[in-house]
């Protein structure tokens, strides 16, 4: 399954575990805010363990049938 990912940047607050965890899908801009680069890049599983890392849950994963994967 390949999850669609999101990120409500205004609830981002720069941490960065997702990049830590996740660089190639994942990276912090000028502000200090999350964006999305390439999910495809990265394992399913990998995506997960970013988005339950986020400490404001600001990281979306649903499948492409619109099911919410996380947070749930």
């Amino acid at each position: 399954m390949r999850f669609i990912v999101s990120i409500d940047q205004s609830r981002c607050i720069g941490a960065g575990n997702c990049v830590h965890i996740a660089p190639r899908a994942f990276q912090l801009d000028e502000e200090n805010v999350a964006y999305v680069v390439d999910p495809a890049s990265v394992p399913d599983e990998e995506l997960l363990e970013a988005a339950q890392s986020c400490p404001t849950d600001a990281i979306y994963l649903d499948t492409p049938e619109g099911e919410a994967i996380y947070p749930k």
